[in-house]
């Protein structure tokens, strides 16, 4: 996927100082860079990057009209004002990817000698990211698997309590003459230890349940009123906490009802309720697209990607196929030319035989490191097939259980009709 997506438009206004005018225009941000178009001719007067930036503030141009400043190395200074939908909006939203551009390791420098990464480096990169995504599905399949075992201990203590509730029943269907009813409880019932939920709950929440965390901007009724904050995804719901890291809401795994991906920095998230209003929240960040793939796993039927995603989902197939093609047409390349000198060598009889040396795609370290990480591949495919197939027949024994009960109930309920 390229970097250099539209994040964000607003209308605004922006200041040339050459000509002391403001011209009305468009401020676009993408992950990488802003720049202003004027709306009268469809112009770009102003583009930088955002690795330029070295400060970005909040002014009042004249005293009166409250506008941003930004400022580069170069000392350019640009004034932007009238910002819609507010002043406060816009500058959470850039100062956020400024932010994370000067955090990430993959910054200006990696940008700018992306040319020189060699394409075992490009490998590597696509397999780690393959090993984090299916990490990350293990996890929260592991998750799963312990969701089932506790459903499983739940259908084992309902079975205990109608065999309590079947020797109640028996002693009561039985004479009041019978000498042996009370013989009934002189068996101590079978114990069987209990399941604290309170372990679960706290093992579910606590450090262990976080999938991944990403600093975001949250707005939740209207665009105007943004904050920063940040977006845990857990294994059992999703959590949004402010910049003080107070929590903010919790969406429970159940409780989310949809989530649309407008663009793959933004994504918006809501609960639906009766008779009252629903809660949303809007979020945008430098990591979403690091996040989207999770919750494509967990909320698999829940998820929608709007029409500018899917259009840049599909685009994304497209380069990851055309990077394949590339690694795949110059290996082969390599493969016809030392063939190519092998047969003209052969054909060259009593000259010294002279080897043609070249720099090899993927050098020996990336073929090292890409054995490890397709072995490491490997072996979690592998324990995810297992844990597929334990909770295959934790399913089955589950359906049995259920059945069981059903049928447990429906007698008892027949003869508690009898006994009224």
């Amino acid at each position: 996927m390229s970097r250099d997506i539209c994040v964000q438009t607003w209308p605004c206004s922006y200041y040339l100082e050459l000509e002391k005018r403001w011209v009305p225009g468009r401020l676009s941000l993408t992950s990488l860079s802003l720049k202003f178009m004027a709306d009268k001719t469809r112009e770009i007067l102003v583009s930088f990057p955002l690795s330029s930036i070295i400060e970005i503030k909040k002014e009042a141009s004249h005293f009166i009209f409250s506008s941003i400043t930004i400022l580069e190395r170069d000392r350019n200074k640009h004034w932007f004002s009238s910002l819609q939908p507010s002043r406060n909006a816009v500058f959470s939203i850039i100062e956020h990817f400024w932010r994370e551009l000067l955090l990430s390791q993959s910054g200006a420098a990696a940008e700018a000698s992306s040319s020189s990464v060699t394409k075992g480096k490009e490998l590597t990169c696509l397999m780690t990211c393959t090993q984090k995504r299916l990490e990350d599905t293990a996890r929260v399949l592991h998750h799963q698997g312990e969701q089932l075992d506790s459903i499983s201990r739940g259908l084992d203590k309902m079975e205990s309590d109608l065999d309590v509730a079947d020797r109640l029943l028996t002693e009561l269907e039985s004479p009041s003459w019978w000498p042996f009813s009370s013989k009934l409880w002189k068996a101590p019932p079978e114990t069987k230890p209990k399941w604290d939920t309170s372990v679960a709950n706290s093992k579910a929440f606590g450090k262990e349940g976080i999938v991944i965390q990403v600093p975001a901007v949250i707005s939740q009724r209207t665009e105007s009123h943004v904050k920063p904050g940040r977006l845990t995804v857990l294994v059992s719901g999703l959590e949004i906490y402010n910049s003080d890291s107070l929590l903010m809401h919790r969406f429970e795994r159940e409780d989310v009802d949809d989530i649309k991906v407008h663009t793959p920095y933004e994504i918006s998230i809501r609960q639906r309720f009766i008779g009252k209003p629903d809660i949303t929240y809007h979020l945008i960040s430098a990591k979403m697209p690091e996040v989207i793939p999770i919750l494509e796993v967990q909320f698999s039927k829940k998820i929608e990607l709007l029409e500018v995603a899917m259009m840049l989902r599909s685009t994304e197939t497209s380069s990851l196929a055309e990077k394949g093609y590339s690694v795949w047409h110059a290996a082969s390349g390599l493969m016809d030319q030392a063939m190519h000198c092998e047969s003209s060598s052969g054909s060259q009889e009593g000259r010294p035989l002279q080897l043609q040396t070249s720099e090899p795609v993927i050098s020996e370290e990336d073929t090292q490191e890409l054995g490890q990480i397709l072995r490491k591949l490997k072996g979690l495919a592998l324990d995810t097939e297992t844990e597929l197939e334990r909770q295959d027949e934790a399913l089955d024994g589950i359906t049995a259980a259920v059945d069981r009960a059903t049928l447990t109930i429906d007698k008892h309920n027949r003869r508690m009709k009898k006994l009224t």
